[in-house]
């Protein structure tokens, strides 16, 4: 005999609950244990026993079954049922779990303020590869074309929901750096210089950024030269001024240095022995004007030797002298009138020393004749006064710097190196003393020794210590020998300290001024571009872009679908 245990299952058709009623037991509910029995005990039957008969149990009513499986406790498919009624349900649409979410999202947007508009992620899509970063960053720099909204929404893409730029990839990364560290502009380094550069330009990050990025490349910075207004005047000025202007002002300038070489070679050789009986020429032009001035006064009609006054005149080193003269204040006369500044002008060296090269021959003329003839003293006091001043003529041969490349660098390097220069000075002044004074007390005693009071061993400190050696001086005594051996030591060791920052100082300057000519040079488009913008407000102007190598006026549309 076999038992058989028949288990009844409710049949729940999915695609047509709306129209069953099913309950949600609690199992906290007294009649939930009732509903559970009386489940079991109407889906459950035994049927009856007897040997070799199988036979099934009585069925019950199909509606019975159905109406007991909704009233027992609820399976997977009845709680998907509740779960789509509760969704459906118009009367507890209020009380939905999205409802809720939905209530309390709401109430803590409401308690935090909302997310401020700066917070707002912003997609930047870069010829295919995305960019993400906050709408704040961005409005950092308003004026650029990622900071202004109405110029970035012209590459907007609102399919995507993205901005779009058909710009080199790698250089985004120093681009988008710029916005995340307020203002550093830095280029990476797998970019080349004129690509980055062009990128600057379109992204229209300003003049500033621009400056900086040259500065950190090592490009020398131009400086802004000042023009006269007027056109005339300009022209003028930059013939006098820049020799690199035009041929014509190159021109200018090699009459310019041949005058100056010119008036060298006449100083040094008016000095000669030959020419010595000459040398003052000028005083004796003045000494027979001021003679033909007491004949005038004298007699009614003045009786001046021609001849004489004639052959002083004729002197070849006046006339050369008056030639050279001439073109110098023609020169500093034409630039004063046609410079932009007066104060600059002034203020500029080489100006001065234009000044100074022609001041020893118009006062030299100035204090012959102001100076009595007859009075010794007063030609004694005009003889040193001229040969003072005449020493001074020697300062034309630094009017080459204006022509000379390596002259302004060495004028640099001077005043870069003026700590080092003062501490130079400073360590053989304490040498000196210090020298000078122990080879005097080793020296005291012998009385053939050339060192009789510490200034006159000042001399020989100084040369022993430059390791000059003129040999005019030197001691006897053996303490005198021991104290120059440890004085030239010493000079060594001072003179070597500071002499390589000076030389570092000079090969900077040196190589800056003549590798920057053979240094990767920004296009002159983006040169162009940037003189165009320097009047105008940075960032505001539209400024020339290079998309797929052309060069445009308007911004490029290419990054735009």
């Amino acid at each position: 005999m076999c038992s058989w245990r028949v288990m009844e299952v409710a049949l729940v058709n999915f695609e047509n609950t709306d129209d069953i009623e099913i309950g949600m037991g609690d199992s906290g509910d007294p009649e939930y244990s009732g509903y559970m029995s009386e489940k079991t005990a109407l889906t459950t039957s035994i049927p009856d026993q007897s040997h070799g008969n199988n036979h099934l149990p009585n069925q019950q009513p199909q509606s019975s079954q159905t109406t007991q499986s909704r009233r027992g406790r609820p399976s997977s498919a009845s709680l998907m049922s509740n779960w789509k009624l509760l969704l459906n349900s118009e009367v507890t649409q209020n009380e939905t779990i999205f409802s809720r979410l939905a209530k309390e999202c709401g109430e803590d947007f409401l308690d935090k303020g909302g997310l401020d508009d700066g917070d707002q992620k912003v997609i930047i899509n870069i010829a295919g590869l995305r960019f993400e970063t906050q709408l704040k960053t961005l409005d950092q720099f308003p004026e650029t074309l990622l900071g202004d909204p109405q110029k970035r929404m012209e590459y907007f893409d609102p399919m995507r929901n993205e901005y779009f730029f058909d710009r080199n990839r790698p250089s985004f990364d120093g681009i988008l750096y710029y916005y995340q560290s307020g203002g550093k502009i830095r280029r990476p380094a797998n970019v080349p210089i004129d690509v980055f550069a062009d990128e600057i330009i379109f992204y229209e990050l300003g003049n500033e950024a621009m400056d900086q990025f040259r500065e950190d490349e090592g490009f020398i910075k131009d400086v802004e030269v000042a023009l006269p207004t007027n056109e005339i005047y300009r022209q003028f000025w930059l013939l006098f001024e820049y020799p690199e202007s035009s041929n014509a002002a190159r021109a200018v300038a090699l009459v310019s240095v041949f005058v100056i070489i010119i008036s060298i070679v006449i100083f040094c050789l008016e000095t000669l022995p030959e020419f010595r009986e000459d040398l003052e020429f000028i005083p004796r032009v003045v000494q027979l004007l001021n003679q033909t001035q007491e004949e005038s006064t004298s007699a009614p009609f003045p009786s001046p030797t021609p001849k004489t006054i004639s052959k002083a005149l004729s002197d070849p080193f006046f006339v050369i002298e008056t030639a050279c003269i001439v073109w110098f204040f023609f020169e500093l006369c034409v630039r004063f009138l046609v410079c932009p500044s007066r104060q600059e002008f002034f203020r500029n060296i080489m100006n001065i020393i234009d000044i100074i090269s022609i001041i020893p021959y118009f006062v030299t003329l100035i204090t012959e004749l102001l100076t009595d003839p007859d009075t010794s003293a007063g030609q004694n006091m005009s003889l040193a006064i001229l040969r003072i001043i005449r020493l001074v003529r020697v300062f034309r041969i630094f009017k080459l710097s204006r022509h000379s490349k390596g002259l302004q660098i060495l004028g640099q390097t001077l005043k870069a190196s003026m700590r080092e220069l003062g501490l130079l000075i400073f360590f053989l002044f304490i040498g000196v003393i210090l020298f000078s004074s122990a080879a005097y007390f080793a020296e005291v005693d012998e009385p053939q020794t050339q060192f009789t009071s510490i200034p006159e061993g000042f001399w020989w400190a100084v040369v022993t210590m430059t390791t000059v050696g003129y040999g005019d001086m030197c001691p006897i005594t053996l303490g005198g020998k021991m104290v120059g051996t440890l004085c030239a030591i010493a000079g060594v060791l001072t003179i070597a300290l500071p002499v390589p920052v000076i030389v570092s100082n000079f090969n900077y300057f040196y190589h800056r001024e003549t590798e920057n000519e053979d240094k990767p040079s920004l296009p002159s488009e983006l040169e162009a571009s940037l003189k165009s913008s320097v009047t105008a407000k940075q960032g505001s102007t539209t400024s020339l872009n290079k998309p797929n190598g052309t060069w445009m006026n308007d911004k490029s549309k290419n990054g735009k679908p």
